[in-house]
């Protein structure tokens, strides 16, 4: 199963993804965790052992010239557009209590959808990872899906889309939504978050129906927890049931 998660700014991505990849890990799948955004902070909602340090693979420069055959002293010359990236997770990616973490980084140049070395390398990376690799991949997204490519969507399973209770996370939602259908993912749901009352849960299922996987309580632990990931009883009860939604439909109904 491939995952990806993406939402507006401050919508809580990154918390619903390591919910998700904590609640895996208990059940004994082994989960390969990938931090697409440029803010990097997967690793620190999963308190993942030295987090800090883990270096971002687009700044793995001479790897990615070796690999892609480029040169750095000629940014806008010719490379490999192909690059190997099999061996790239094992050697390069530190795993802790059945999670291997990716942090993919931020590409520095000036056109961020450029077609240069990193985002080559990149994009190759996360289409072997969603087409090759055999683990569940949790993938937290940057806000929209545009960086997937279409060959790296096809083999995304599930796009979750986190939505607020306000106008604005619902036109943002909608809009990832028409993108994520238009590279031809072939589920994409939506996870209500930090939801306070009854009322802010029947304002998101107005607009999106059926196509709701779950939500999730406003939670003043996860708040207080600068951005740490903390488990508490009703917290694991909510990801269980977006859990059983994802990976056991059958049984939701």
């Amino acid at each position: 199963m491939k995952i990806a998660v993406s939402g507006k700014g401050g919508s809580g991505k990154t918390t619903i993804a390591a919910g998700l990849i904590q609640i895996l890990v208990e059940k004994g799948k082994p989960v390969v965790a990938v931090d697409c955004d440029p803010d990097i902070s997967l690793g620190l909602a999963l308190d993942f052992p030295d987090y800090g340090k883990i270096r971002p693979i687009c700044q793995m420069k001479e790897l990615i010239a070796e690999r892609t055959e480029s040169d750095p002293a000629k940014p806008q010359g010719f490379f490999k557009i192909n690059p190997r990236v099999d061996d790239i997770p094992e050697k390069f990616c530190p795993q802790d209590k059945g999670i291997r973490l990716i942090v993919m980084g931020k590409v520095d140049k000036p056109q961020g959808g450029c077609l240069c070395p990193e985002n080559t390398f990149v994009r190759s990376l996360m289409a072997h990872l969603v087409l090759k690799e055999e683990e569940v991949v949790i993938m937290d997204m940057a806000a929209g899906s545009e960086h997937l490519g279409r060959a790296t969507a096809r083999g995304v399973d599930v796009f979750l889309i986190i939505v607020e209770p306000s106008q604005m996370s619902l036109q943002t939602a909608r809009h990832i939504q028409d993108l994520s259908k238009g590279l031809g993912i072939p589920k994409v749901f939506f996870i209500a978050n930090k939801i306070k009352a009854p009322g802010d849960l029947d304002f998101i299922k107005s607009s999106v129906g059926e196509d709701l996987a779950g939500s999730m309580s406003f939670n003043k632990i996860l708040e207080e927890s600068r951005g740490k990931f903390i488990f508490d009883a009703a917290s694991h009860r909510e990801f269980e049931s977006i859990y059983t939604k994802i990976f056991n439909p059958a049984a939701s109904r």
